[in-house]
């Protein structure tokens, strides 16, 4: 019977009954606001707050799940920065990250037989109607004098209006994706040693300068070494300097150790759910010495519940990128050898807890196993391990193209996919899918790579 209620009590806890989806997202800036409407799979219950310093608009919708399909709108308007979205207790929260305070009306449509059930949020921002037309005054109508002894005749010459001069706000240049790469271990700090005297610290940082270079030829992106040769650097010290550069993804390169030196292949880490909960708790603590930034956000001066709140959001959007890098990167390295662990594996590793940028730990070899010492110590198997690293992040930015870079979102062709079907998911014109990727017709290949506009 107590095996019994238990079962029931799990199952209760493990199923979320989900009322709807996301469909999908779309912005249009108007003469006077900017409208955001979310389109939904049923209709849902919601609701919205707003927050101050920075300002934001969250809306919290319940029961209801995002959708990896959902492609995020371009932010280059002048009121939302970035859109980004956290799942907790089966409601999706969604939160506007604002440029300035506005204000906002939300109301529902229902679903008809062009659209789906949406949710349509206006911002309103009267300096945007007062910036965006600008009128020159009519000139006044000027008089004409006239000698004393002639009847004085006032003469009204009309002056022409001139039409309005629109102003288009100025787009913001586009910048490169940033991924720090983290070379273990450093200076008096040699890691794990083989039996053949091979440090690990000059492996990985040999590893790391080839995976830098890939970064470096890739169109739209930029590498930063974290350390850029032998030096000890602390655990903070290397979160702090990706910080500092503003990185996109962090990467960090070891080589493994063993006491049984028939342990072989390589695994890849990301945080695990208890060390990501244990690192907010931390920072929640240590607030008040504005250490450790949100995205730029210090936590010194909010509550615990909005601290809270920021980190659970941050955390939850590094971790799910995270686990996408991570499988994809674990793909590679299995095409050119052993792998300890068949599937992506997460540990409370200091070096992965930086709450807002996707962090993941590759341990590409153990150097306590002679044959992969030998391996490790040679060109090609470094290139082919960056090779393999270069494949997740590629992949994921590919599928996840952010805000303002210049990475082109591209759709790899799979079985079932058309041109009318990819379109829709994206949010585009078959006729812009065409000239995008210089295509004469709808005929499509399984594997063929679709750049989307």
């Amino acid at each position: 019977m107590l095996r019994t209620l238990l079962s029931l009590i799990l199952l209760t806890f493990s199923i979320t009954a989900w009322s709807a989806t996301t469909e999908g997202l779309r912005l249009s800036d108007a003469i006077d606001g900017t409208r955001l409407v979310i389109d939904l799979s049923n209709e849902v219950s919601y609701k919205t707050f707003t927050l101050d310093k920075p300002h934001r608009l969250v809306i919290d919708l319940r029961q209801t799940r995002w959708s990896k399909k959902v492609v995020l709108p371009d932010f280059s308007g002048p009121l939302i920065k970035n859109i980004r979205h956290a799942q907790r207790d089966g409601t999706l929260r969604l939160v506007l990250d604002l440029s300035r305070t506005v204000k906002y009306d939300t109301h529902k449509l229902s679903s008809n037989q062009t659209h789906p059930y949406r949710i349509v949020v206006d911002l309103h921002d009267p300096r945007q109607a007062t910036t965006s037309t600008v009128k020159k005054p009519v000139t006044p109508a000027p008089t004409v004098a006239v000698k004393p002894e002639t009847k004085p005749t006032q003469v009204v010459i009309a002056s022409k209006p001139k039409p309005p001069i629109i102003i288009k706000p100025k787009s913001k240049p586009k910048r490169d994706i940033v991924i720090a790469i983290d070379a273990g271990h450093g200076g008096k700090d040699p890691g794990a040693i083989g039996k053949h005297g091979t440090k690990e610290k000059d492996i990985v940082f040999s590893i790391a300068k080839r995976l830098a270079n890939l970064v470096n030829e890739e169109q739209g992106m930029r590498a930063y070494l974290v350390r850029t040769d032998d030096y000890f650097l602390s655990l903070r010290q290397r979160i702090k300097r990706a910080h500092q550069q503003k990185a996109d993804m962090f990467i960090s390169i070891h080589a493994d150790g063993f006491h049984n030196s028939q342990a072989k292949g390589a695994s890849v880490y990301v945080l695990s759910q208890r060390g990501a909960s244990s690192e907010a708790a931390q920072l929640l603590a240590d607030k008040e010495n504005a250490a450790d930034l949100i995205g730029g956000i210090s936590l010194e001066d909010k509550d615990d519940l909005l601290a809270s709140v920021l980190l659970d959001l941050s955390q939850t959007a590094s971790l799910e990128a995270s686990i996408e890098v991570a499988n994809a990167m674990l793909s590679g390295l299995k095409r050119i050898g052993n792998v300890h662990k068949k599937q992506v594996e997460s540990a409370s590793f200091v070096v992965l807890k930086s709450p807002d940028i996707p962090s993941v730990l590759i341990e590409t070899a153990f150097l306590s196993n002679p044959a992969e010492e030998r391996k490790l110590n040679t060109a090609s198997h470094q290139n082919k391990l960056a090779r393999a690293m270069m494949l997740g992040i590629r992949n994921y930015f590919q599928r996840n193209p952010l805000p303002g870079t210049y990475m082109d979102q591209r759709h790899i062709v799979s079985s079932g996919d058309t041109l009318s079907t990819i379109a829709k998911r994206y949010q585009v014109s078959m006729n812009q899918l065409k000239t995008k990727n210089n295509l004469s017709t709808a005929n499509l290949k399984i594997g063929d790579i679709l750049l989307i506009p």
